[in-house]
């Protein structure tokens, strides 16, 4: 019986390799079909973030203060309600938010960890999402963040996001962000 064992646990394991090697790809594409997903399409499309931290209506709240010694906020923990508006003014049209919250995770620069719903409220893609979760190092010039997922139009959406920032104010620490977002997505 001992023998009997090692024996029948090969077959099946060859059994079950034989089967993975012989499985054709038609079965991912007729379970795309059943989940009602259509050709994937590819999107690019630029918005403006903007964080106001001053003033009395801030968008940015911190909710865990930072090291006390650290000059780069390390700890500092804020939620973000962000607007996001086609053009750089907070004037201009706003097509959804920016909700999440981002953390200062470096001591040696302020490199921060972004994970932030872009909840879109305008247009094609109202009702849908896309989520961010990535490094922003706040002082480069342009900061590349992954997409790992979206809703409604951006469903299984994957991807990233381009920031650089288009103003900066060292008083207030309020901030625009400019955001160019290449999504790919069914």
């Amino acid at each position: 019986m001992a023998r009997l064992f090692p024996t029948i646990a090969s077959q099946f394991i060859f059994f079950f390799l034989f089967i993975l090697a012989t499985a054709d790809d038609q079965s991912f594409v007729s379970d795309r079909k059943l989940l009602g997903l259509k050709k994937e399409k590819f999107s690019h499309f630029r918005l403006y973030w903007h964080d106001v931290v001053g003033g009395g209506n801030p968008t940015a709240v911190p909710v865990v203060p930072p090291k006390s010694n650290s000059s780069t906020a390390f700890g500092m923990i804020s939620v973000i309600d962000d607007p996001l508006t086609m053009g750089p003014e907070l004037s201009s049209k706003l097509v959804g938010k920016a909700q999440g919250f981002y953390s200062s995770a470096s001591q040696q620069e302020v490199g921060l960890l972004m994970a932030m719903n872009f909840a879109f409220m305008e247009g094609k893609y109202n009702g849908s999402t896309i989520t961010i979760l990535g490094r922003n190092t706040v002082f480069s010039k342009v900061r590349e963040m992954p997409v790992i997922g979206g809703s409604g139009v951006f469903r299984f959406a994957r991807g990233y996001v381009q920031a650089r920032t288009h103003r900066f104010d060292p008083t207030t620490g309020d901030a625009v962000v400019e955001y160019n977002c290449y999504v790919m997505h069914y």
